[in-house]
């Protein structure tokens, strides 16, 4: 199980990733502004977000595999609809479609690999979400062979072709039953369990923070290259890719050791880290130092992801495991979808230095409202 939820989750985030290095070529195809992009990626995240509570409460109720089935069928026909976008409302159509199926697999496979390894949660989340940085690598390397010899919207027929097959290899391989039952969701008890104290509330405040800057960060990143650094699209997306080869080896590492020391003085590491390499990059002047900065942000801001999964899993009743997460992911990710649309504003009325910069104030305070949870307890 391990082994198909994470290919799944690896092969759905090359798809999504994809995105990131073809939005120049989309805008331009589209005739579309980087501010109308960025809503249309915020819509895609929008819907994922929402997607979240429902899939990990129905997860808990149901069967994980009630959820997860479905949910790499809408992601099939989603990046299916990607290849086949003449037009914006057909692009933005495939992004909401891809955001819901996003939505209905994430929480119920993270939730599934929670109830199989206990002791050991922090590691399997990382090495769960590794799979990010895979697709990240994989996307890269597809935006520019599509760039090259194809059009943008040719990658999206693999992606879907090797989802269907990790579909029919999940089927085969779980065990658990297909069970549909009562569709009502405790919306306030879940409320009530997720804030219920202050370090908890400061918690789900610094992660929303965290996951704004994300949104807006790696959305933009490969045209930021390209507009204000003077990179050619090839070696924006090269450098993009930097950002996934450093998260693929920090994401289980930073889970283990999750498992063993404090998971939230781990993200105050990491977290402060991010704001200053992000700093950096803004200011950096020469391709070697964006490398550097570019790498040294990777570094810090990858280990955010499985401490925060597994802090909200630790506080968690066994049986609400699936609701509480999926509430939290859809709090963060609601930050998340924010994020390229204040990117893509930001730059279209003012610049990139303002929008990033922007960015860093973020970092800074959700790694301030972490140490101030980790120092005070609840």
């Amino acid at each position: 199980m391990l082994l198909a939820v994470s290919v799944g989750w690896a092969v759905l985030q090359t798809g999504r990733f994809l995105l990131s290095p073809l939005l120049p070529t989309i805008i331009s195809d589209l005739q579309i502004t980087e501010a109308t992009a960025g809503i249309a990626l915020a819509l895609f995240q929008g819907v994922y977000a929402l997607s979240q509570y429902p899939g990990g409460e129905y997860s808990d109720r149901w069967t994980r595999a009630t959820l997860i089935v479905p949910g790499l069928i809408v992601l099939v026909v989603g990046f299916l609809a990607f290849g086949v976008a003449w037009s914006l409302p057909a692009f933005v159509a495939a992004a909401v479609v891809v955001g819901l199926g996003k939505g209905l697999f994430a929480i119920p496979s993270r939730a599934l690999l929670s109830d199989l390894f206990v002791q050991r949660r922090g590691r399997a989340l990382g090495v769960y979400a590794a799979g990010t940085d895979v697709g990240g690598l994989l996307s890269s390397g597809l935006a520019v062979l599509a760039l090259t010899y194809a059009t943008w919207r040719a990658p999206f027929f693999p992606v879907a072709a090797v989802l269907a097959f990790v579909t029919v290899l999940y089927v085969v391989w779980s065990r658990e039953e297909y069970v549909v039952g009562d569709p009502s969701l405790d919306v306030g008890g879940t409320a009530r369990r997720l804030a219920a104290s202050p370090t908890q509330r400061r918690t789900l405040a610094a992660f929303s923070l965290f996951y704004f800057m994300v949104g807006g960060f790696i959305n933009f990143l490969p045209t930021y290259l390209a507009t204000t650094k003077g990179f050619s699209q090839g070696l924006a997306s090269a450098t993009f890719a930097i950002v996934f080869a450093v998260g693929l080896a920090v994401k289980p590492v930073a889970g283990g050791l999750g498992d063993r020391f404090s998971r939230r003085g781990i993200a105050v590491v990491g977290i402060s880290f991010a704001a200053l390499s992000l700093a950096a990059l803004v200011v950096a002047a020469s391709a070697p130092v964006v490398w550097v900065s570019v790498g040294l942000l990777a570094l810090g801001y990858k280990t955010g992801f499985p401490l925060a999964d597994a802090i909200i899993m630790d506080d968690a009743p066994d049986g609400d495991m699936g609701a509480d997460l999926g509430a939290a992911r859809a709090l963060f990710l609601g930050a998340n979808a924010v994020g390229p649309a204040y990117v893509g504003v930001v730059v279209t009325y003012a610049n990139y230095t303002a929008a990033f910069g922007g960015l860093v104030v973020c970092l800074v305070v959700a790694a301030g409202l972490l140490l101030w949870g980790e120092r005070n307890g609840s």
